[in-house]
């Protein structure tokens, strides 16, 4: 804004245009009119499209694209997890079946260790799939 003040006119006329852009559109485009002093006239913006187009300051496409693109960086990094899972889920059962070869007998306490080592594997793996989407559409 600082440098955009440069070439606008007077400090007066930024600071009327930064007192708009923090207000509410709403409230910059439907407020009642003001009782215009020669003070104000000089420095208030005077019809709703000045303040719109003041408004254009605030953000820009450029910001919008690289919070857009950010957001979808972090979503993909939060789902790098979810091949995590899938790997730990092979180790697990490739464990349970180089268990069962070696001793037969343990079949049922192997078995439900694999299970519970899958479980908490699939739970990390829905965990990061979670954040992923909670990075996409809840920020």
């Amino acid at each position: 804004m600082y440098a955009c003040a440069k070439f606008v006119s007077t400090p007066a006329m930024v600071r009327a245009g930064s007192r708009a852009l923090y207000r509410p559109l709403s409230a910059s485009v439907l407020s009642r009119p003001e009782v215009k002093t020669e003070s104000t006239v000089a420095v208030m913006p005077q019809s709703p499209l000045t303040q719109v187009s003041l408004r254009g300051f605030q953000t820009s496409a450029i910001s919008r694209d690289v919070d857009t693109a950010a957001k979808f960086i972090g979503a993909g990094a939060a789902t790098v997890g979810v091949a995590g899972s899938g790997a730990g889920i092979g180790t697990v059962f490739g464990s349970l079946i180089i268990g069962y070869a070696r001793n037969p007998s343990l079949k049922q306490q192997l078995f439900s260790y694999a299970i519970l080592g899958f479980a908490l594997s699939e739970a990390m793996g829905l965990f990061c799939l979670m954040v992923a989407f909670l990075i996409l559409f809840a920020m």
